[in-house]
């Protein structure tokens, strides 16, 4: 015998189509046996693809102590030899900032503008990855401002930009 979905089993938000009438119609209780199963012997069901423990529940998504996130992050970018800032943004940062500065020079070289951003780039990751470390120091998993200026303290760098 052909097991059938049976109508009353169905959300109530979605009405059964004319294929599901016609199944449910012929399939009847009073001229089919109903097989039941015992409540030990079902699988427990998985609730939208999540993983369930024996007792049938939803087990909890891994979560990350606080801090180990960001510290990943650090140590991934710090490994990545391709830019992260996006090219033409930098690009007209650099001119707008060199205008102000000596406003008689217009033109830059590729290579020189792809090193510029590539030596910022490192300053940056080595920067936020030593403001982390003094924001893991101070017991807190936030990096704040007094972190990045602490780190540029420490680090001897001495310049006011």
């Amino acid at each position: 015998m052909a097991r059938t979905k049976h109508v009353a089993s169905m959300k109530r938000t979605q009405k059964p189509s004319a294929t599901q009438k016609a199944a449910a119609t012929v399939a009847s209780p009073s001229t089919a046996p109903r097989q039941t199963r015992s409540a030990s012997s079902r699988r427990p069901s998985k609730t939208g693809g999540q993983a369930t423990s024996s007792q049938g529940t939803p087990k909890k998504p891994h979560r990350f102590k606080p801090g180990t996130r960001a510290l990943q992050e650090i140590r991934k970018y710090q490994k990545t030899m391709h830019r992260l800032i996006p090219a033409a943004s930098f690009i007209r940062e650099v001119r707008a900032i060199s205008f102000r500065f000596a406003p008689d020079i217009g033109r830059w070289q590729a290579e020189a503008l792809i090193a510029i951003q590539e030596a910022a780039e490192d300053y940056l990751v080595k920067l936020f990855g030593d403001a982390m470390l003094c924001a893991i120091h101070a017991k807190r998993v936030t990096l704040m401002k007094k972190d990045i200026q602490l780190a540029r303290r420490l680090g001897g760098m001495g310049q006011p930009w």
